[in-house]
């Protein structure tokens, strides 16, 4: 766990990140790693002293297990809500699904790392069925009242809904998928769009670095990969430059 900005820490798990904002004795968790990381994701909250209880909410850039993993043992054994975009929410629900199949994995796996990767998303619920029924929209439009005050930034694209959320007292960016900067199937480091084969739309996840671009931020906290110091403008720039990673 890195604190990468004033009372922002990125943890990462099983190739994924999830997102801690403390403030005072509140926390706001941003995603939740795979089915497996549920321990670490408890864990981490100890860590900083706190427990599951004092998590206000869970905000899900998008509804991919890999983000979800956490979630229903906070919601059902602590009280904890969960909260995405509205256009996401069915999606959570699993009324639909846009997400990379078995196959695809499979397909990716032929680098040694790819080999490897497989192997662990697998022993941390990649074939687990996954859906929250609980989680809801956005109480409100703008910044929302929790900790750290984040205010969701819609780059759909590797979803339908995909959120990121700008942490404005902290100038950090929760990017989830839209902004990456490393993944275990390809060798590009640094801000990157993910690789095609895991996005629904690609040609609207590369339109909705728009959106990222212009953000008044210099810490990118990704979903994939490590963080990274620099304003947005340059990191969608550079992802620009290096296209879809894969």
């Amino acid at each position: 766990m890195r604190e990468v900005a004033s009372n922002v820490f990125c943890v990462g798990g099983t190739d994924v990140n999830w997102v801690l904002v403390r403030d005072g004795n509140d926390l706001t968790l941003i995603d939740g790693g795979w089915y497996g990381d549920t321990e670490a994701v408890l864990d981490s909250i100890g860590a900083l002293g706190r427990r599951p209880e004092d998590v206000r909410a869970v905000l899900l850039t998008h509804a991919h297990i890999d983000h979800m993993g956490a979630l229903t043992r906070l919601h059902e054994q602590y009280g904890v809500p969960v909260y995405a975009s509205p256009r996401e929410v069915p999606h959570a629900h699993r009324e639909f699904l846009e997400q990379a199949t078995p196959l695809d994995i499979v397909r990716m796996a032929w680098r040694p790392s790819g080999v490897a990767w497989s192997l662990r998303i697998v022993r941390a619920g990649a074939l687990r069925h996954l859906a929250l029924p609980f989680v809801r929209p956005f109480p409100n439009e703008g910044a929302l009242d929790l900790p750290g005050r984040p205010f969701p930034v819609e780059c759909a694209g590797h979803t339908s809904g995909h959120s990121a959320f700008l942490l404005p007292d902290a100038g950090a960016v929760a990017t989830g998928d839209a902004l990456i900067t490393g993944h275990p199937v390809t060798r590009v480091l640094g801000p990157q769009l993910i690789t095609d084969r895991f996005a629904h739309d690609p040609s609207q996840a590369a339109a909705s670095l728009d959106a990222l671009a212009g953000l008044d931020a210099d810490v990118l906290v990704p979903g994939h990969g490590e963080p990274w110091n620099g304003s947005m403008k340059e990191a969608v720039s550079l992802a620009r430059s290096q296209g879809a990673g894969g």
